[in-house]
């Protein structure tokens, strides 16, 4: 099999046979490492550039641009006695989905399983290797356009990197878990990142994601939808980004001057002759269509309720508490909650992730039992401590 020039020990696959005969080696593996290359400047899809693999005692890249068929590794992604493992695996899992419509499964993300051993809330890579290895990595080709070829041999190891180091932190986190008694906790936020729905586009429900809808009206946002919609269409059928074909500030600027005629479409600012003339029938359509809605079907902001000053004072003692009991159980507290859920745990709201599973049996018994009277927190020694409330 061939290996890349001055990279002693990494696999470059670059055709159907060397790919082939690499899935043959990696048959039998519990677990593989993976990481993906990407880039998706110029298209809505992120375009696949380069795979990379690794074992105990294979690391190999491969080359998706040079082998059009990748079904001997789907094969292996697929296989249910695999455990495949990523970092901060969304970004990656995207690019399976829409390459063969499902979700490696199993999964283990290095990124969550730090965040129960203290290391911080979505610490990146590099970082994770620092921490556990002590191992500096070279950032100098974080940039690369991966859809170059040939890839310089330094390019080559950088992204072998990323699954080279991979490998011993999830044998050192997977010990730790172990011992922990804390690998079945990540269960089901596992299950949540292979679920297929989540790498769905859902058009309907790009209107949330536009900058400043906060300053819109129902009446407005309802139109605001609609165009979203049209416009997360457009760049999925034509494969570019969204922002090519109409910009957050000229959707939001659309949606509050709510034209009536192609005429005042030329008010809005940011929108091109061009694009009117194309499209503006279709836009003032689409408006008087959202428009026509009954009031039930208006979409609503997810309202944020004020707490009162009494609740804030609370807020504070239970985030206080948060951060007590995470530093006890030596997990981050950002891996628990956020302000927010506190916030909203305080408001009486209970349908949280907060109180379910894992995070439900070690910090969020204590915060109800702080909320509703039966602990408290002291200061001994110039530290937070419990206080039994008898």
């Amino acid at each position: 099999m061939p290996s890349a020039d001055n990279n002693d020990d990494i696999l470059y696959i670059d055709s159907p046979d060397a790919l082939a005969s690499l899935c043959e080696q990696l048959k039998g593996n519990t677990w593989l490492c993976l990481d993906t290359e990407f880039i998706r400047e110029k298209t809505y899809y992120p375009q696949l550039c380069l795979i990379q693999v690794s074992t105990p005692d294979i690391i190999a890249c491969i080359d998706p641009l040079a082998i059009k068929d990748l079904s001997p590794l789907s094969s292996l992604l697929a296989d249910p006695g695999v455990t495949k493992v990523f970092h901060a695996a969304s970004q990656d899992l995207e690019l399976f989905y829409h390459l063969n419509e499902t979700v490696p499964a199993p999964l283990f993300d290095t990124q969550v399983a730090a965040s129960l051993m203290g290391l911080g809330d979505q610490i990146g890579y590099a970082g994770m290797v620092k921490e556990m290895l002590g191992v500096s990595l070279d950032k100098s080709h974080s940039r690369t356009d991966w859809s170059q070829r040939p890839l310089e041999p330094e390019q080559i190891r950088y992204a072998a990197d990323d699954v080279r180091y991979l490998r011993d932190c999830y044998l050192q986190q997977l010990q730790w878990l172990t011992e922990k008694d804390r690998l079945d906790w990540l269960e089901d936020d596992f299950a949540k990142l292979t679920d297929p729905a989540r790498y769905q586009p859902v058009p309907e429900n790009t209107w949330m994601r536009v900058k400043g809808i906060q300053k819109l009206r129902p009446q407005h946002l309802v139109v605001l939808k609609a165009l979203a919609a049209w416009r997360e269409k457009r760049a999925i059928s034509s494969n570019r980004p969204r922002r090519w074909i109409l910009k957050d500030e000229v959707l939001f600027e659309m949606a509050r001057r709510s034209p009536k005629c192609v005429e005042e479409l030329s008010r809005v600012r940011g929108l091109e002759e061009r694009q009117i003339s194309k499209h503006g029938e279709e836009w003032i359509q689409l408006i008087d269509q959202a428009q026509q809605l009954p009031k039930s079907e208006w979409p609503e902001l997810a309202s944020r309720k004020r707490l009162s000053p009494e609740q804030e004072t609370i807020a504070d003692l239970l985030m206080a508490g948060l951060r007590l009991f995470a530093q006890e159980a030596s997990i981050s507290p950002q891996a628990i909650a956020t302000r927010k859920d506190i916030e909203a745990l305080v408001s009486g709201n209970r349908e949280l992730g907060l109180l379910q599973g894992w995070r439900m049996e070690l910090v969020g018994r204590e915060l109800l039992d702080l909320l509703d009277g039966r602990s408290g927190l002291t200061i001994e020694n110039g530290a937070v401590c419990r206080l039994t409330v008898i």
